[in-house]
């Protein structure tokens, strides 16, 4: 086979670092990468270090003498498999989305017949603006792939979405989109995944919650991957503050009882993956005021069971789902509570991880047992996102 090739579009940010280990990840992989890197993007990183990484010539000038006298932008845009925006700045994506064509990589954008994947990453107003929402939701119509942004603290020393997604997350969604054909590449399409994660949290009054520690990491994760394995992916999430992968639907609740409501509206599924920390009790009546302290001491609150949505959705109905998987996090004898869930929940499979381990809980990082009723099999520790691939694979394996 011959070299798969991406066209790299390196914007101007500080997030541009980015995007040497992303081509360090791409050359790794055997991807051929060549660089356009803009006037603002060279400010952040240089044009030596890109092509040292790349192990191609960078290409900077739209009227360069050697290059434009055989129409070198429009070779450019053709040479690749795919063309690669990252960062892609609000001035890219504001370009792209109107047909401007000032600069080489504009002009590259405009003349390319290439699939096309963006990696966002500007300050969260920027983001959040309503000229920089008409110009992603012009390019989403116009078939423009993206990835991230996600949340957290940026550069400017504001925090919010903006932030450019992972090298390892871009190169990911790349490989997806370079996969040799859509029977390998994205084996789930045609197929619905139900997807939850999160919390969910029980009012006790109308300032506090019962809830868990659960940060939605690894079901957002696997959502993503099952919507790059082609899946049209429903995420009903509790209370996080998680980015919304790329091609996902989001549901958001806060109850256990509202995540089963979601749950149930959107059935009819071909899977169901229940990744949620649901809450397994709740106050049996949530106060109209803030209770406060008094002389007689705390208040006694009765705790009710909330609905079992595992075991509802794996239960022999009608709407059932092809396959029905449960999670538990457990913190000792984690075979043992894990086979006994897999028979009292009535679900396909189980995947099982201790929650007592360091970064677990909250971190990036997972190690899970996969039990069924064939047996139990164990994974080596990894980062959530490589879980993630490997659950959707064996999720998409078994609706095969």
């Amino acid at each position: 086979m011959t070299e798969r090739r991406v066209l790299l579009i390196v914007g101007g940010g500080i997030a541009a670092y980015k995007a040497l280990e992303l081509t360090r990840l791409l050359r790794k992989a055997g991807v051929g990468v060549r660089p356009i890197l803009t006037a603002s993007g060279a400010q952040f990183v240089t044009p030596l270090s890109l092509s040292a990484l790349a192990e191609d010539k960078v290409y900077q000038e739209l009227f360069s003498l050697t290059d434009e006298a055989e129409m070198g932008h429009i070779e450019l845009s053709r040479s690749a498999d795919l063309v690669v925006v990252a960062p892609a700045t609000a001035d890219l994506m504001a370009k792209a989305a109107n047909g401007l064509a000032g600069d080489l990589a504009s002009t590259t954008l405009l003349a390319t017949d290439k699939p096309v994947l963006m990696a966002p990453a500007m300050n969260v107003r920027m983001w959040e603006h309503a000229a920089t929402r008409r110009n992603l939701a012009t390019l989403k119509a116009d078939g423009v792939s993206f990835v991230g942004p996600d949340e957290g603290a940026m550069a400017c020393g504001e925090f919010g979405f903006g932030r450019m997604a992972e090298p390892h997350v871009i190169f990911q969604a790349i490989m997806t989109l370079l996969s040799d054909g859509p029977q390998i590449s994205r084996p789930l399409t045609g197929k619905h995944v139900l997807v939850t994660a999160g919390p969910t949290a029980e009012a006790l009054d109308p300032v506090r919650v019962l809830t868990n520690r659960s940060s939605g990491k690894q079901g957002f994760e696997i959502a993503g991957a099952l919507a790059r394995l082609g899946a049209r992916v429903t995420l009903v999430a509790g209370p996080v503050s998680q980015p919304t992968p790329a091609g996902v639907t989001r549901v958001d609740v806060e109850s256990a009882r509202d995540m089963l409501a979601a749950c149930q509206s959107a059935l009819p599924a071909d899977a169901a993956i229940c990744v949620a920390a649901v809450a397994d009790w709740r106050p049996d009546e949530a106060f109209g005021i803030k209770l406060k302290k008094g002389k007689d001491g705390p208040p006694a609150i009765t705790l009710v069971e909330n609905p079992d949505i595992l075991a509802t959705l794996a239960a022999h109905t009608p709407q059932r789902p092809t396959l029905v998987v449960g999670f538990a996090a457990e913190t000792n004898d984690v075979e043992k509570h894990a086979l006994a869930k897999l028979t009292r929940k009535g679900c396909d499979w189980i995947v099982a991880n201790d929650v007592t381990q360091p970064g677990v809980m909250g971190g990036t990082e997972n190690a899970v047992m996969i039990v069924s009723r064939a047996g139990v099999e164990r994974w080596d520790r990894a980062g959530k996102d490589e879980v993630a691939m490997k659950i959707a694979d064996r999720v998409a394996k078994d609706l095969a």
